[in-house]
Order: C-alpha cells, then structure tokens, then sequence
C-alpha cells in the first residue's frame, strides 16, 4: 500500500543532529508514511547509523557531497506518498505535526500546501523571531520577496505540486527554498497553520545560510530567472524588480565597502538591463 506521507530528511555530515531529526519523525502519532534519508555523501558513519533502524528509515546515498537541492530532489524522485513534507537534518518535529498537516490537507483540497510556526532556538537558547519572518497565509507571494519566510522542515504539500512547480534548483548552493517558495507562492495560495510544530535550530557552524555574505547575491539569481517565467503577471513583475533593485543596491554598495569594485558594478548593469538605475 502507498503511504499517505513521504516524509524527506536531507543529510550531510550532522549525525548527532540527524538521530535527533529521524526520532522525531518516528515518534509522530501518525504512522501511514514513509522516511526517506538521502546521505548526500557523508564521511561521518551517517549510512551505516541508519541501516541499524531497518526497515523504518529508507536510505539513499551520494557517492560525493552534490548539495540539499540534488538531495531533496533524488528524495522526491523516489517518494511514494500523495504528500511530501521534508525535514532538515537540523531541525526537529513536535509531536501532532504530521497529524494536523495531513487533516488540513485533506479537509481542504483547494490549498495544495501548508506550512506551520516555528520555535527558534540560536546556539542551544530559545529566541523570538524578527518582525521580518512574519508568516501569512493565502497569496502571500509579495510577502515571499524579501526573504525566506517558510521553512522547508514546515511543509507538506501535495506531490501533484511539484508537476507545476518542478523540482528545487540544484545550481543555487543557498536560497535553493527562498527560489522554491517563489516559484510556488506565485502559482499558489499557501496556508499558514499557526501552530508552532517544528524546533529550528541554528548557529552551528556547518549552517548553510551562515557561511558566507551575500546570500542575496542568489536571491537576485532567483528573481532573475522568475521574470522570465510566463505565469508572472504585469503586477508581479513590478514587485519582482522593486525587489531586485533594493537587493542589487545592496550588493552594490556591500561590494564596494570590500574593495570589489567589479563584482559590485555588475549589479548596476543588472538593473540597468531593465532600465534602472541604482
């Protein structure tokens, strides 16, 4: 029989956090779905750890590191549930998760995703999130400008989504999601359940978004490659430069102040393609 949920946990080199992760999956009070961990070419004894839960944990391997997009999407290729809902390695659920996602989903087919709140937890202490992560619900794509305001470890949607959406982009190396959300929350109302049912933890060294300045750098990537995309209306696409154009100015200056003087002019040429001037 198909499992109701496919539940993917992406993975490299976080093995004390991953256990964390999976066990959090495995003591839902839901059980129709299945756990797929892709190891995207750990050397920390990840696969071998994950063989000893059996049959409760269905494990892919990459051979070598190819990034969490490559991992999610051999995830989903794979994936046998009608919903998806990833998990990152880590983060971690509360108990009722799967449960209250699976419920809205199915009691309301107009909506073919939803995400959920969050609790915040920076180098082992709880903190509040900014005004900036605000969450909404329905057509929040002008809220999904600015930044990532949904977790990947908050989701569940319909696999049908994803015949719509296509699949995460394997050639960002960050705001792979922030990209995703995009290309969804303009195709689709998204809703909001505010219920705070996952633990974020962040401030680890190994953290994707912490690694370098200048993640908006692929953000602008991101919203280049949107404008070129039929399902973007007049309206959005205003909104889509506004944004580009405040991103781009502040690579510009960012760019300057480091002495790159290059690399900061070609965001003015970026703007300048679409007749703007920063």
């Amino acid at each position: 029989m198909m499992p109701k949920v496919s539940v993917i946990i992406p993975t490299y080199n976080r093995l004390p956090m991953l256990k964390e992760a999976v066990d959090s999956v495995l003591t839902q009070d839901f059980e129709d779905m299945e756990l797929i961990v892709v190891d995207d070419g750990s050397t920390d004894g990840t696969a071998e750890e994950m063989k000893r839960y059996g049959g409760r944990v269905k494990l892919f391997q990459h051979s070598e590191n190819k990034g969490v997009s490559a991992a999610r999407n051999r995830g989903l290729l794979h994936a046998r549930g009608k919903y998806i809902a990833f998990l990152d390695s880590d983060d971690l659920w509360v108990k009722g998760k799967l449960k209250i996602q699976v419920s809205f989903l199915n009691d309301n087919p107009h909506y073919p995703i939803c995400y959920t709140d969050e609790i915040w937890i920076r180098k082992g202490k709880r903190v509040n999130p900014m005004l900036k992560h605000a969450k909404y619900s329905g057509w929040i794509f002008e809220k999904c400008l600015p930044l990532c305001i949904i977790s990947p470890s908050s989701v569940m949607m319909r696999k049908t989504l994803f015949t719509r959406t296509g699949l995460f982009d394997e050639a960002l190396p960050v705001c792979e999601d922030y990209d995703f959300w995009l290309r969804t929350s303009a195709r689709f109302p998204i809703f909001f359940i505010d219920r705070k049912l996952i633990i974020k933890r962040g401030g680890h060294p190994d953290q994707l978004s912490q690694r370098s300045w200048g993640n908006d750098r692929f953000r602008v990537v991101a919203l280049e490659k949107l404008l070129s995309e039929p399902y973007i209306g007049s309206e959005e696409r205003e909104m889509i430069l506004k944004e580009m154009k405040k991103k781009c100015a502040i690579l510009y200056k960012g760019f300057l102040k480091r002495g790159n003087e290059m690399e900061g002019r070609r965001y003015q040429e970026i703007m300048r393609r679409y007749g703007m001037e920063i």
